[in-house]
């Protein structure tokens, strides 16, 4: 009689591909792994420096305690099976650029990458880092013809961070007792929500005057552009692998958590046919509601210019993917 044990049919861990292995990829894959959230597959076309870097986080496994597996390739087909792929590849901006200076460079990297990842991984919820954000998520979801629910952008979490941690500083308070939320494009156009925005709830308007407030809005919407000023050689990395990663673990562990989004719309907030930040409930299932928050005129107007800008340049996109046909 054998008394060994028998061993499960299946105890794989869920799978994020990451797709772009520069300074976001890199800091989302060390994010996910070290967060202990999922294995992770870090790939890019530059030959050796995913597997480097995947060598490199490997190696810390036992100083971080976790025992994630990490995989860097050049291969799509190492990423079969993934149950989220995050599009990071494309070119950060340089100073002087905006978001959408981005527009001609990135529009092709990001479509090969969405159809190159879907293809090994056919019902993976896609997610979108690169710039400018929100027509990447719309040619995204184009590309994959994935339902809306399964294809997202990250901006509106890490713009609301950015909010909230200016609302800190100006205050004195603890980061994490701040809650900000901000919609919109990711981009100048983006939708602050100061009326929004509590501390420990109590809404900021109680504790900052409105000239502070608005001083605040405004750091926010510059936040990413003084980044790239002051660094000269790219933009953010830190912050936008941790919004990211926070996403990511949302859905992996079916968390619920109502974060904003970029979502296609489809008559939610009257608009239709446009990838733009709103707030989103996020888990197993990807975009699993849309919550439509109720918003004066003077929100609604900012909310729709910048659904309008984001619209002008998706059909851009279009016009330089069709020529490159």
């Amino acid at each position: 009689m054998s008394n060994s044990l028998s061993s499960p049919t299946s105890c794989k861990s869920p799978r994020v591909t990451v797709v772009g292995a520069g300074r976001v990829g890199s800091t989302l894959a060390q994010r996910i792994a070290e967060k202990n959230i999922a294995d992770v597959v870090l790939l890019d076309i530059v030959e050796g420096m995913p597997q480097g870097l995947a060598l490199d986080l490997l190696e810390a496994r036992g100083l971080e305690l976790h025992n994630r597996q990490i995989i860097g390739t050049n291969n799509y087909a190492d990423t079969a099976n993934s149950a989220i792929v995050v599009i990071t590849a494309g070119f950060p901006r340089k100073p002087g650029m905006s978001r959408d200076d981005l527009l001609q460079i990135n529009a092709k990297i990001v479509v090969d990458a969405a159809k190159n990842a879907i293809a090994h991984s056919p019902h993976a919820i896609f997610m979108v880092v690169t710039n400018p954000l929100d027509v990447m998520t719309y040619l995204t979801w184009q590309a994959t013809g994935l339902p809306r629910n399964l294809v997202m952008g990250m901006a509106g979490v890490l713009d609301s961070a950015r909010f909230e941690t200016f609302i800190a500083l100006e205050l004195g308070v603890l980061p994490a007792d701040v809650n900000a939320m901000v919609l919109g494009s990711h981009g100048d156009l983006m939708v602050p929500l100061a009326r929004y925005a509590t501390v420990n709830g109590i809404p900021i308007s109680e504790l900052l005057d409105a000239a502070t407030i608005e001083r605040l809005v405004a750091k926010t919407r510059n936040s990413g552009a003084e980044i790239v000023e002051l660094m000269h050689t790219g933009g953010a990395f830190f912050a936008p692998a941790s919004a990211t990663s926070v996403m990511v673990e949302s859905i992996i562990l079916n968390q619920s958590r109502f974060l904003p989004v970029a979502a296609y719309l489809q008559g939610e907030y009257g608009l239709n046919d446009v990838v733009i930040g709103v707030p989103c409930r996020l888990g197993c299932g990807g975009i699993e509601k849309i919550l439509e928050l109720t918003l004066n005129d003077q929100e609604k107007t900012a909310l729709q210019t910048s659904a309008n800008s984001v619209r002008q340049n998706i059909q851009q996109a279009q016009e330089i993917l069709s020529a490159t046909v």
